[in-house]
């Protein structure tokens, strides 16, 4: 019984320890598609700024967590740091030079990971569970944020967020898709899918925007707008449509940016404007890799070969004259430091409004629709 009782006291005495550790908690997580992430002991450490040019600091702290599959080599590197660091302090050995050595080669390793991922991986990157939202990013870089609901005429769809706020020195008002974290939130927001009345909420803010003067930013992360019985009684063609018309001529500068997932209409309903922007790891396309794959193949066994023919990436994008820039992210994606990505995004958005708001507002407008007119033309070209 002694011995029992002396086990149990270790026990509560490990918990307490390990409870008063000190370190940064990781995002919360979405469920991943089971197709492309599996369980594993690791969980992605969140790096600081420095570690995302130097070397990966791995976690002090070891919760569950999802792995992408070609993630698997990084995390097991950065098990054995966590093993190694836990041996450490357990024993009072120091293992410093070896540790140094295996961060390194764990920088190295996710280095080399990430600039070599094909179209497939990528689109998992940009759905990986651990990736910022919206509402993350307005937490991380938005001042002073009021959030405005309601389209006036059915109800608050939560799948997309409007409000004004400050980024950098700029009032704005922010637009975003938001696919929800816990299983509440994401049924609540249909996983960033939205309904008409969340386009016709983002056109009235955006209304409201361009009568006081504001420029609207909008951060586009959604597979697609929700096909529901409901969506298409209440007109979801018809409400994307009128904002595609309305934004065209909107009387303030305007700044799209694709920080996750940008599919079909549902990301074109607050995609158009001055500048089009993509997170690096992000993917832009008229249909999912799935989707194309279940028209092509009948199914979507062949959503790699898909994603690859689609031409959905940043880069691919760019050269096509799709998208006016790549916003670099962290070292191994935003996901492994969502404060470094929302300090890009915020510099980026900083200095793209300084130049749209020097641009007299004709102008800006004509230029608008000349940008939109040759829209396709470098697409012809390449085909």
């Amino acid at each position: 019984m002694a011995k029992k009782k002396s086990t149990r006291e270790q026990a509560r005495s490990g918990e307490k320890n390990l409870s008063a550790e000190s370190h940064e908690p990781m995002p919360p997580t979405r469920s991943p598609d089971v197709s492309s992430a599996q369980p594993v002991a690791a969980a992605v450490p969140a790096p600081t700024p420095a570690a995302a040019t130097a070397t990966a600091e791995p976690p002090r702290h070891q919760p569950v967590g999802m792995a992408l599959e070609f993630e698997k080599p990084i995390l097991k590197l950065e098990r054995q740091i966590y093993d190694l660091v836990v041996m450490q302090e357990q024993r009072g050995v120091d293992y410093t030079p070896e540790i140094q050595q295996l961060r390194e080669n764990l920088t190295a390793l996710i280095r080399k990971t990430y600039q070599n991922l094909s179209p497939w991986e990528v689109v998992q990157v940009a759905r990986h569970p651990a990736r910022p939202q919206t509402r993350d990013y307005i937490d991380m870089m938005v001042k002073d944020f009021i959030e405005l609901h309601g389209d006036r005429r059915f109800g608050d769809d939560c799948a997309i967020v409007t409000g004004t706020g400050r980024i950098g020195s700029h009032k704005v008002m922010l637009i975003g898709h938001h696919k929800g974290r816990d299983t509440k939130e994401k049924i609540a927001c249909q996983f960033g899918c939205a309904n008409p009345e969340g386009y016709r909420k983002a056109l009235l803010k955006m209304q409201f925007a361009a009568k006081f003067g504001l420029p609207v930013v909008t951060l586009i992360d959604t597979a697609g707008a929700y096909p529901g019985i409901g969506s298409e009684e209440r007109g979801v063609a018809e409400a994307i449509a009128v904002n595609l018309r309305e934004m065209s001529t909107l009387p303030t500068p305007v700044v799209c940016i694709v920080i996750g997932e940008g599919g079909s209409g549902g990301a074109l309903g607050i995609g158009v404007g001055d500048r089009t922007a993509m997170l690096q790891f992000a993917w832009y396309s008229v249909i999912s890799p799935e989707g194309c794959s279940g028209i092509l193949w009948k199914d979507s066994q062949n959503a790699p070969e898909a994603a690859a023919a689609l031409k959905l990436t940043s880069e691919a994008l760019k050269k096509l004259g799709v998208i006016d820039e790549i916003i670099k992210e962290p070292l191994g994606g935003a996901h492994r430091n969502p404060r470094l990505a929302a300090d890009g995004l915020e510099r980026y958005i900083d200095r793209t409004l300084r130049e749209l708001r020097a641009i007299p507002m004709d102008t800006l407008l004509e230029q608008r629709y000349q940008r939109l007119r040759c829209l396709g033309t470098q697409t012809i070209a390449v085909g």
